[in-house]
């Protein structure tokens, strides 16, 4: 029983006239580890606006903010890494897999929560019959672009990827008569694509 009590005191005794082990923050803070999940960022560039990434939050830390009624209309995203848990799914699911990034920043103690959200804003279409918000024109640009030459099976796709067309002649949002045949070529919700459609089929 001598043995392990003497070992025992001469941990001790070293532990003691050892200088201490610990790290020096925060007056000089340590680097994240390489996979570290932090402080979220968007992208401006390359966001589109599509909200994939508020769809998959487990914990409803983004918001989506539309203001039709704005000049022009507005769609805006923030992100609130007070309410975040940091599980990394918007980075991992975003649509163009660019647009937000959780990056290795850790020192979010702040006396503000304001201070905790990022935002970033982007142009909406309107449903030209309806005047509601259908996505955002980065979004329908992208899409456009990801379809290459199939873009020309939609009438909405065709006018935002050939924007100098200058097809759209009114405003989105003023009384239009019943749908017809003028209005298959103007930038329309699935809602009101629909109604024209099956009255120009039916009649």
């Amino acid at each position: 029983m001598r043995k392990p009590k003497l070992r025992e005191i001469r941990e001790a005794l070293k532990s003691f006239f050892s200088p201490a082990f610990t790290s020096r923050f925060p007056a000089r803070p340590a680097p994240a580890p390489p996979a570290y999940r932090g402080k979220g960022l968007f992208h401006e560039d390359k966001c589109i606006g599509c909200g994939a990434c508020a769809e998959v939050c487990p914990a409803d830390a983004i918001e989506i903010i539309d203001d039709p009624d704005s000049q022009p209309p507005q769609r805006t995203l923030i992100r609130h890494d007070d309410i975040c848990i940091f599980c990394g799914q918007c980075q991992a699911l975003c649509t163009t897999g660019e647009g937000i990034e959780c990056t290795s920043e850790y020192e979010l103690s702040t006396f503000d929560r304001k201070t905790c959200a990022v935002s970033v804003a982007k142009e909406l279409y309107l449903c030209y019959m309806c005047g509601k918000p259908i996505t955002t024109k980065d979004h329908l640009r992208w899409l456009a672009d990801k379809l290459g030459p199939r873009r020309y099976t939609n009438p909405t796709l065709i006018l935002v990827a050939e924007e100098k067309l200058k097809l759209i002649s009114a405003p989105a949002g003023e009384d239009h008569p019943a749908p017809d045949r003028r209005h298959i070529m103007q930038i329309l919700c699935p809602h009101c694509r629909r109604q024209v459609l099956l009255r120009e089929i039916w009649g």
